[in-house]
């Protein structure tokens, strides 16, 4: 594996994790590819080190809001990209406009995390730390070892750390301003399962492409016609034979446009209706016209598709629930790590002695209001509901017990089981997974509307050359 791959495959998973990490389905239907996408933004990651252009004099090449992006900076982010590029075997627009999209792509990225630390988005360095572990093991690699090779070839480690917290806190503004504000209702599900059922002996998964020529918010009637001018002349090159990524990393105002585009395999079900229908009139190799939304002009290619009428059957899904009660203390500055373990172990000594009960305490001394003012009651819960760390308690308790002290990225807990039961979860997953689907079909237009309004309402000023 050559260095440029190696490294990249490294930033590729990193940005993955991040999009986990951040606990965001971002269903990208036709937009940044899946969850790398959102999270895995276009000169987002490494940056290669400056070696001659150390001795070349920085100057500002941009200021966003108050602070700003130098040429140096540019400068090797637009080397970077060059290098993902070739490594991804795709052909590289001229020089001025590959500069032009990776400046346009760190200027959306400043804002947004501008915006996230405006709104108190924190991440804090155990976070980080068990994020990188996960990216390093999902390599193959102890963190020191992917440390290692990063030094080895010369990208600074301490960036990597930055970047990777800079990437989590995106990802989880992102979910707060976009994921958690769209709504399915159960119409809108029951009509989905009616027409995905008819539709059944259809299903197909798509390999796509997109480019996007976006329409600044609230554009003037002149401003949209030459978006759409722009949209018609990139159609008319790709229909006398112009390479498609490269015009996806030449002209395209969507996050992936520095991959070519690319958004990988879909199912058509997931995307909005609009794009859903037109693709499906294509065959491999084809692209779209060009399709109006409310974000810009689309235009899309199907580089593959495969057929999944073959697909097995959803089996009989029995799952065992456990209904869960908890008391959660965090670190404070004034109660260290050990004093919390301590303070928890004398809070389980109490209600086994039954000098008070559970719930009593549970209200008196846990940190996580919505449960506390339940007695501590979090409900009936799944494996995998609330992280490994949960799953491996309870499932040494019977109803009744009271765990040890237990750690989970929210602090420290101990848990009661309360009851257990096992049902048949087959309807209400396919009616989870339709609204999934239905969520995802309406993320990609509000996903990259969001983003439009987060650069739109910056303030942009780009420096002459010096």
């Amino acid at each position: 594996m050559t260095r440029t791959t190696r490294l990249h495959t490294i930033k590729l998973a990193a940005a993955l994790l991040c999009a986990l990490t951040a606990g965001q389905v971002l269903a990208q239907a036709a937009a940044p590819a899946a969850a790398p996408a959102a999270a895995a933004k276009p000169g987002s990651g490494f940056l290669p080190p400056a070696s001659s252009s150390a001795k070349v004099i920085d100057s500002i090449h941009v200021v966003v809001n108050d602070e700003v992006i130098t040429k140096n900076e540019v400068r090797n982010r637009v080397a970077q990209t060059a290098q993902n590029l070739r490594a991804r075997n795709m052909q590289l627009p001229d020089q001025s406009a590959l500069e032009r999209q990776v400046v346009e792509a760190m200027i959306v990225e400043r804002a947004q995390i501008q915006l996230a630390k405006e709104m108190g988005v924190r991440v804090d360095d155990r976070r980080l730390d068990a994020t990188i572990a996960r990216i390093a093991e999902n390599q193959k690699m102890s963190v020191q070892e992917m440390r290692n090779q990063m030094e080895k070839e010369g990208l600074p480690f301490g960036q990597f750390r930055e970047d990777i917290r800079n990437e989590i806190m995106m990802q989880q503004l992102r979910e707060h301003e976009v994921d958690s504000k769209i709504q399915v209702s159960e119409a809108e599900i029951d009509t989905y399962l009616a027409a995905s059922k008819a539709a059944a002996a259809e299903r197909v998964e798509m390999n796509l492409a997109q480019i996007l020529v976006a329409v600044p918010e609230n554009a003037s009637p002149e401003q949209i016609a030459a978006r759409r001018a722009r949209a018609e002349e990139v159609a008319r090159q790709l229909r006398t034979g112009a390479d498609f990524s490269k015009m996806a990393a030449t002209y395209s105002d969507a996050p992936d446009a520095l991959k070519g585009g690319e958004i990988g395999w879909r199912d058509p079900d997931r995307l909005p209706e609009v794009f859903a229908t037109q693709l499906r009139k294509l065959n491999a190799g084809q692209v779209t016209p060009i399709i109006k939304t409310n974000v810009g002009f689309h235009i899309l290619k199907m580089a593959d598709k495969r057929n999944l009428a073959d697909a097995a059957p959803a089996e009989e899904a029995v799952v065992q629930q456990t209904r869960v009660s908890h008391i959660l203390m965090k670190p404070t500055p004034t109660m260290n790590a050990a004093e919390v373990r301590k303070k928890l172990l004398e809070l389980k000594e109490k209600i086994v002695n039954k000098t008070a009960t559970f719930e009593d305490l549970a209200r008196q001394n846990s940190q996580e209001p919505a449960s506390a003012a339940k007695g501590g009651d979090l409900g009936w819960l799944e494996p995998g509901d609330a992280g490994p760390e949960f799953d491996q308690a309870l499932t040494s308790l019977k109803p009744g017990e009271i765990s040890d002290v237990i750690e989970s990225p929210f602090g420290f807990h101990i848990l009661r089981v309360t009851e257990r039961k096992s049902e048949d979860q087959s309807k209400q997953r396919e009616r989870n997974n339709a609204r999934q689907v239905l969520r995802e079909r309406k993320m990609q237009e509000a996903m990259e509307d969001w983003m439009r309004q987060v650069r739109d309402r910056a303030y942009v000023e780009f420096r002459e050359e010096q």
